[in-house]
């Protein structure tokens, strides 16, 4: 630390705590870490309310029970809310510290939002900054005001991105994203009708020139938002983004092997490995899961509740295996020479099994023997109730899951589309 130096003792309402001065240089509360970049006692009272030059003490007048919890988060990486205290003043002192809500428990993020929904409060960083902290910030008096400008500015840039509602530009961002994937999804199905591919050759520069623009506003997001990201390597794992390069390669590729080999459109299409390149466009539709609080609330809900999907499939997996083994034997193992032949195989009953659990009925078998029918019925009503039991659950994740997105979505915070993505 530059102003002050040996031991540095915080007192928080009363309570004091004694750091080595090394320590708080990254210190995980953002306030706290502050002082070490203060080379003045008059910065310093910037960050907290007084300073004791003899003891290198700083005081801060907060609350001091709420600072304890805050900081068993900085010892152990657990925080939870402080017992008989408010979640919205908690949530007012973690803001102060430069804490965010999913700082919080999983349970305790769940509290403060069903909070905020009943009085539609809602807190920023902006709002606990004083006076003398927001005219530093826009008149760049801080030796490292320019630094922070910086800083700020890719932040707004990545909220831009990946934030649809947190600004205007946001929104008109996303709103023409949104558009350039329908009209690319639209040039793919087309494309696969008979009478375009008459009237391919009449229109096959102007199909071109709509494919690459939407190629080329694609390719410039991504390429954009891999620059503004905090973390490029938590930037390349997240599932969105790697499906954003997947659906964006096949066209590069293809002009590649193109330019090398001087094939025609017609010909590449010809080419297993390259249709099934061009066809894996079709996954920038899941891009629109960054823009549609729906979308997200399904993948945040079908990740919470893999346990519940494994054991609807280990239900259904049990039932067919079981099923169409009496349904094979009933139906063909019973009579060699009369049997029916659609349960010729316990696999060919399995089929028969599961599209009369989920109820769906094609009518391509089914069986002719009575006790091949009451065996039908059993199976029809036994898939009902497996399939019923989970659904309670998921259901309940579901509305939780949109309660929380839209909550986080409503105050501009740190959304819960992060969890999806990572």
């Amino acid at each position: 630390m530059k102003f002050g130096s040996g031991t540095c003792i915080l007192n928080v309402g009363g309570i004091k705590y004694a750091f080595p001065r090394d320590v708080i240089k990254d210190f995980p509360l953002r306030r706290v870490s502050r002082l070490h970049g203060c080379v003045s006692e008059k910065e310093v009272l910037e960050v907290c309310d007084d300073y004791d030059r003899e003891r290198n003490e700083f005081f801060f007048d907060r609350h001091s029970e709420a600072f304890g919890f805050i900081m068993l988060y900085v010892k152990y990486g657990k925080l939870r809310f402080a017992p008989q205290m408010c979640e919205l003043a908690f949530y007012n002192e973690m803001i102060y510290w430069g804490l965010e809500s999913a700082h919080l428990e999983f349970c305790c993020q769940r509290r403060l939002d069903d909070r905020m929904s009943e009085t539609y409060t809602y807190y920023s960083e902006e709002d606990t900054k004083t006076e003398d902290e927001l005219r530093v910030e826009e008149e760049g008096e801080h030796p490292a005001g320019r630094g922070r400008r910086s800083a700020k500015w890719l932040e707004r840039m990545r909220r831009t991105f990946e934030e649809p509602m947190s600004s205007i530009a946001a929104q008109i961002l996303a709103s023409v994203s949104v558009i350039f994937v329908i009209v690319s999804m639209v040039i793919l199905c087309a494309s696969t009708l008979p009478d375009w591919k008459t009237a391919e050759n009449r229109s096959v520069d102007e199909h071109r020139i709509i494919e690459a623009v939407c190629i080329g506003w694609f390719t410039a997001e991504c390429i954009v938002r891999f620059i503004v990201s905090k973390d490029k390597c938590k930037f390349m794992r997240r599932p969105l983004n790697i499906i954003d390069m997947l659906a964006i390669t096949p066209y590069y590729i293809s002009v590649l092997m193109t330019g090398l080999t001087g094939e025609n459109s017609q010909l590449q299409r010809a080419g297993v490995t390259l249709r099934v390149l061009r066809m894996m466009r079709i996954f920038w539709l899941i891009k629109l899961a960054r823009h549609f609080l729906g979308l997200q609330t399904l993948g945040l809900t079908l990740k919470r509740c893999y346990r519940e999907m494994v054991m609807l499939l280990v239900f259904i997996c049990v039932a067919m295996v079981i099923f169409g083994a009496l349904s094979q034997l009933l139906e063909h193992g019973l009579d060699l020479e009369m049997g029916n032949e659609d349960y010729a195989s316990i696999p060919a009953a399995c089929w028969w099994v599961i599209i009369s659990m989920t109820t769906v009925g094609y009518g391509d078998m089914y069986p002719i023997t009575m006790p091949g029918r009451v065996l039908g019925g059993v199976c029809v009503v036994s898939g009902i109730v497996l399939l019923a039991l989970p659904i309670t659950f998921i259901y309940h994740s579901f509305v939780q899951c949109y309660q929380e997105l839209k909550c986080r979505s409503a105050r501009c915070g740190r959304s819960l589309s992060a969890e999806l993505l990572d």
